[in-house]
């Protein structure tokens, strides 16, 4: 079994970023959404991609963006993938990862099992998904809330793509969710800050660690090392 693999989102420093790399993360999100205390103006996110070593994926997190704003995002940014946080239709989602040529990963915002259902739809377009929980009512952001929903609803389920588990996470719970859903990948932005929008240097290294020790069970895959996300180009 391979190693599980980090995505530390919501980064908005270069020193946020070395800390994520120095941990270990395979995956360094950029938010390009105004809404968001951990949105990036483009030029800023340009610099920040700069301090990424090869071989870790930058990913932009966009929700309901136009084409014009990805284009952007993509040429000045040099994104490796990005991740769509929105209402993306999975023509939508189809459209986008041909005009760019980049990866696509959707996000599925899970409450109760039902939510689940369009994840096969999704499966058929995008790189990868994301299993993150569903924003409460009222709640402006569609993720980084740093709430949780019932691990059980993804044990044993298994999609044709990668997919990767966010919602409520920290260094203290990565592993349980980990063992319980087999999860190959995780994604954590809240669970590592002080403050909104500020990460701290050792809650990403502890929650780095902790996912990176988790035992995952015998029957669960890890995408290859290298390939995660690139199955489609």
């Amino acid at each position: 079994m391979g190693t599980v693999r980090v995505k530390i989102c919501g980064l908005t420093s270069v020193k946020g970023v070395d800390a994520a790399v120095k941990a270990g993360a395979s995956y360094i999100g950029f938010v390009f959404f105004p809404k968001s205390p951990r949105n990036v103006e483009i030029a800023c996110a340009a610099e920040f991609s700069r301090a990424v070593p090869q071989g870790i994926r930058r990913v932009a997190v966009t929700v309901d963006a136009a084409d014009p704003v990805l284009d952007e995002i993509h040429r000045c940014v040099g994104v490796d993938m990005f991740q769509l946080h929105g209402g993306e239709s999975p023509d939508r989602v189809a459209d986008i990862r041909n005009a760019f040529g980049i990866p696509v990963m959707k996000s599925i915002g899970v409450a109760d099992g039902t939510d689940l259902e369009s994840a096969a739809e999704y499966a058929g377009v995008a790189d990868q998904l994301l299993i993150d929980a569903s924003p409460r009512n009222g709640m402006e952001l569609p993720g980084g809330n740093g709430l949780g929903f019932d691990w059980n609803l993804v044990r044993g389920r298994h999609w044709p793509v990668p997919w990767m588990l966010a919602g409520g996470l920290t260094a203290g719970n990565v592993a349980k969710a980990v063992r319980v859903t087999g999860a190959g990948q995780v994604d954590v932005s809240s669970g590592v800050e002080r403050a909104p929008g500020v990460k701290d240097a050792e809650l990403i290294k502890a929650f780095v660690s902790s996912a990176h020790s988790a035992c995952r069970p015998s029957s669960a895959a890890c995408p290859k090392p290298g390939a995660a996300g690139m199955e489609r180009l």
